[in-house]
């Protein structure tokens, strides 16, 4: 199964996770510290930013990874933060730098697929950052968060276009499935998505997207 693939190579990566927000002076580092730090950092700060405000707020960061998102936003003091990621060492990590950061009890993390996540609860925002790559059907995880974000949800798209595109198809092909979009793909897929309303931003590696529910 994709989910089991994605997950056993996320599960063996989590170790090694934090050294991509290390430092190089050499000629490919500086380019990657260009290109895919830049916009990892533009994705983390746009999204903090846009979960404002975050008093009385509930919110749910799919792919969470060792947690980056979840807790700095706990720190902000919302009344729940959700992260769920496929692979346990991933959620290990989360957990441990939650206890770490002192939000344990306003942070849970779990092992959970998204696409199979109950809709019988709400929250105020939906993350989905660096998860849509590896999602084979785009249209129904964009149709579940909609169904379970009440007032925004926040995703990543990966850049088809550029050198990291090109790099990451040929790093990943013997790893795990990997989907890149261009920007007519992604107004095909937020065609139709009223009460929400779509803005879609090339931010380098990535698209970020933002989703925001409109008054009817």
């Amino acid at each position: 199964m994709q989910e089991n693939k994605t997950a056993s190579f996320f599960n063996g990566y989590s170790g090694d996770f934090n050294a991509i927000y290390g430092s190089g002076t050499g000629t490919f580092q500086r380019l990657i510290n260009k290109w895919f730090r830049q916009t990892m950092l533009i994705r983390f700060q746009k999204t903090i930013a846009a979960c404002n405000p975050l008093a009385g707020k509930s919110i749910l960061d799919v792919g969470c990874g060792p947690g980056l998102y979840a807790i700095t936003l706990a720190k902000g003091s919302p009344d729940f933060v959700y992260g769920i990621d496929f692979a346990p060492a991933m959620i290990e990590l989360a957990q441990k730098e939650a206890k770490k950061a002192g939000v344990e009890k306003i942070c849970r993390f779990a092992v959970a697929d998204f696409t199979t996540l109950p809709e019988d609860k709400q929250y105020s925002y939906l993350i989905l950052m660096g998860f849509m790559d590896y999602i084979k059907n785009p249209e129904s995880v964009i149709d579940k968060a909609m169904h379970l974000a009440n007032e925004k949800v926040l995703f990543s798209f990966p850049s088809d276009k550029g050198f990291l595109a090109w790099q990451r198809k040929i790093r990943y092909k013997f790893k795990c499935p990997l989907y890149l979009y261009n920007e007519k793909q992604l107004h095909q897929l937020f065609a139709h998505i009223s009460p929400w309303q779509c803005k879609i931003e090339n931010i380098g590696r990535d698209f970020y997207v933002t989703l925001e529910k409109q008054e009817k």
